[in-house]
């Protein structure tokens, strides 16, 4: 009896070790992340002497890092100046798992506050399925008119699925 409750102890050890074992990993790797997030985030801040966006493939890139795996939509901007570097990255509407409110207006004050040139506007489908909607293309249609009226260029509208759409790309911007 001594030996099977033994073995049983043992095994339920083994099992809260495994458990343990698999969070300490999964904070490893969440760890991991933040910290190439920061230093893409860190190669594309504005600085006089690096330029960033010249390959459309780091903003893509970044997105993928930032949006995809969501649960929910996140729509995001990107606030770039004359020269098309980086000021700030903006996550500003958060939603549901097939949605989220965007508000034209806090777009517009938002790029008047960083003096933004222009902005590529982002967001993600958590479904995975990258096709712009009819209600992302009326969206970017709003915005790329109510950006025109403070004089701020809208360059592209990415969404983030499995893959990454471009709506400039598409002919949609």
């Amino acid at each position: 009896m001594t030996a099977i409750n033994t073995r049983n102890n043992a095994s339920t050890q083994s099992v809260k070790v495994e458990a343990h074992q698999r969070a300490v990993g999964e904070e490893d790797e969440n760890k991991i992340i933040e910290e190439a997030l920061k230093i893409l985030e860190s190669r594309m801040r504005y600085t006089v002497e690096t330029e960033i966006f010249t390959s459309p493939d780091h903003t893509r890139k970044f997105l993928q890092l930032k949006l995809s795996g969501l649960e929910h939509e996140v729509f995001s901007v990107l606030f770039l100046d004359n020269r098309h570097r980086l000021i700030a990255f903006e996550e500003m509407f958060r939603g549901t798992i097939d949605g989220a409110s965007v508000h034209p207006r806090e777009v517009v004050k938002t790029a008047l506050v960083h003096n933004a040139a222009a902005v590529i506007l982002a967001h993600n489908h958590p479904s995975g399925v990258a096709e712009p909607s009819r209600a992302d293309e009326a969206i970017t249609q709003r915005l790329k008119e109510a950006l025109a009226l403070v004089d701020v260029r809208v360059l592209d509208h990415l969404i983030v699925g499995s893959e990454i759409v471009s709506m400039a790309e598409r002919g949609l911007i």
